[in-house]
């Protein structure tokens, strides 16, 4: 399967960023980027220049160096997984019945990973939900009477 480099790329500073908890907002101000194009970065849209990624990773104290490192490791990853063929006797617009795909094809049902944990895909782990609490919090308050 191949991977393009900005979109690795993009993925990887987007990682960094959610993993600090910090706004598209914070990091264009501090790596003084338009907002619009770092988000089209982060998205693969658009591919940085070598000034612009330094940029970028000062913002997120990311040594450059790093993440390329990391971008190297998973197009290496991503260039060994095969990607199944299509079933070609399948006509145009219809489908089988997922439980029967899933049943022929081996695959068992999984579920929804609530969160990332690390730095590399080999990092992916399952952890618990958060826990919600039943009441609603807002920030809004009542508004003000002003006297006539």
């Amino acid at each position: 399967m191949t991977v393009l480099l900005r979109e690795a790329i993009g993925d990887r500073l987007r990682h960094a960023r959610t993993n600090q908890r910090r706004t598209l907002r914070d990091i264009s101000r501090a790596a003084r980027v338009s907002l619009g194009y770092l988000s089209e970065v982060e998205r693969g849209q658009k591919e940085a220049s070598s000034e612009l990624l330094a940029s970028i990773c000062e913002a997120l104290d990311l040594p450059l160096g790093e993440l390329l490192h990391k971008v190297a490791a998973d197009v290496s990853a991503m260039d060994n997984v095969e990607v199944a063929p299509v079933d070609e006797k399948v006509e145009a617009g219809k489908r089988r019945a997922p439980e029967r795909e899933s049943a022929e094809a081996g695959v068992e049902g999984g579920r929804l990973v609530s969160e990332l944990i690390g730095n590399d895909l080999a990092d992916l782990r399952i952890s618990p939900p958060p826990r919600m609490s039943p009441a609603l919090r807002t920030t809004i308050s009542a508004p003000k009477m002003v006297a006539a």
